[in-house]
């Protein structure tokens, strides 16, 4: 694969964001702190790399990647008969997920990975040792408060904590560790969530996460294991051990808490771009990618809105985003050539990153870089000009 320009790269990172008029904001963050990794790859192998903070082997919380990471664990057991994408997820969380205003309309693992469960970020999806799912989804703050359980899309985090709770009651095995055994140990990628199953070694290479300011935001590390790897209540022991998996599928971050490298990344991706290759069968990743849902919706369930999403999720498989749909109204053109592509995006502590692939030319890349602000400028896209430079690579 062709070199990328890595010093134009080094410089619209480290130096400036440039907006769509040509006008330069300058970042706070000092350049000597900030973390920028981008790697090309294909069905065969790795391609170019920039590096500049750390390498393509070194670990970071990838934020919403995370998503079609426990996507695939998911797969893993809908193809062993464990989960099924369209049974009511009561039956095996032990109470009724229902929608207040929608009873009549079951939740299921489809709808939760399409983001059309109904459900919203109206409450705090980051639930601590000790709350439950049931108290959290008995709440009307999490739920759509006009559209049920069906067609309509809205991104909300929270439908990945009901996926993990899902995924641990059918196998009475927690979260972190049972996506270790189903997914990462399998792709021979070390990764984890939460940083409970990765070595010493990765957290000794473990990326800080900080914000435009320089201020650390997460994973400050020092190349020790956290004290206690989940978020829990002041007071509360982290008593892990007690933990009764199906609970609370908040713990361990299943919307964006996986610590993966960008190598790491790749890896998975060679795999979607292999057709599966023994990993998942070819009928899975056929479901998995879809899409299932399309922008605009049905115009009976509400309109030509779609959740929120200012033109950025306008085309959505399960866990996975589709760019460059060319819809009305539709922004999803972060690399601006108008070829299809499947992926995910992520943002979350100062961090933006993507893992993006082209099935057509059986080529990827992956990226993350840190201290970006959180309003950073947007680009020609939805997309923040900071990502549309490292996606295109120039």
């Amino acid at each position: 694969m062709p070199q990328p320009p890595r010093l134009l790269i080094a410089a619209l990172i480290a130096l400036h964001a440039v907006l769509p008029s040509g006008k330069a904001v300058a970042q706070t963050a000092p350049a000597a702190h900030r973390v920028t990794v981008r790697l090309a790859f294909d069905r065969n192998g790795l391609g170019a790399a920039h590096e500049a903070g750390a390498t393509i082997h070194d670990p970071v919380r990838i934020a919403s990647i995370s998503k079609l990471l426990t996507a695939l664990g998911v797969m893993r057991l809908v193809e062993q008969g464990r989960l099924d994408l369209d049974a009511d997820v009561s039956a095996l969380l032990g109470f009724a997920v229902r929608h207040p205003r929608f009873p009549g309309r079951p939740v299921t693992l489809r709808l939760l990975l399409s983001h059309r469960a109904g459900l919203a970020d109206g409450i705090d999806y980051a639930l601590p040792l000790g709350h439950s799912l049931k108290d959290a989804l008995a709440d009307p703050a999490a739920w759509d408060p006009d559209h049920g359980p069906g067609s309509w899309f809205r991104y909300a985090n929270l439908n990945f904590p009901v996926i993990a709770g899902v995924m641990e009651a059918a196998t009475g095995e927690r979260f972190d560790r049972l996506m270790a055994r189903l997914v990462f140990a399998p792709l021979g990628v070390e990764a984890c969530f939460n940083w409970t199953t990765c070595s010493d070694d990765m957290i000794a290479r473990a990326v800080p996460l900080i914000g435009a300011d320089g201020s650390g935001r997460a994973d400050q590390l020092g190349g020790r294991r956290p004290d206690c790897p989940v978020r829990r209540a002041p007071g509360t022991p982290c008593a892990l051990e007690d933990y009764r998996p199906g609970r609370n599928g908040a713990l361990f971050s299943p919307q964006g808490g996986a610590r993966i490298s960008a190598a790491g990344l790749a890896r998975i991706g060679q795999m979607l771009l292999r057709g599966g290759e023994g990993f998942l069968s070819p009928g899975s990743i056929a479901t998995l990618t879809g899409p299932v849902w399309t922008h605009p919706p049905d115009p009976g369930d509400g309109g030509d809105e779609h959740g929120g999403s200012a033109g950025l999720f306008c085309r959505y498989g399960l866990a996975v985003h589709w760019l460059e749909s060319g819809t009305p109204g539709c922004a999803d053109n972060l690399f601006g050539d108008g070829r299809a592509r499947i992926g995910h995006a992520g943002e979350a502590y100062g961090l933006r990153s993507g893992l993006w692939l082209d099935p057509a030319a059986g080529t990827g890349i992956v990226y993350f870089i840190t201290a970006v602000p959180d309003d950073a400028p947007r680009g020609r896209s939805a997309f923040s000009a900071t990502e549309e430079a490292l996606a295109r690579g120039r």
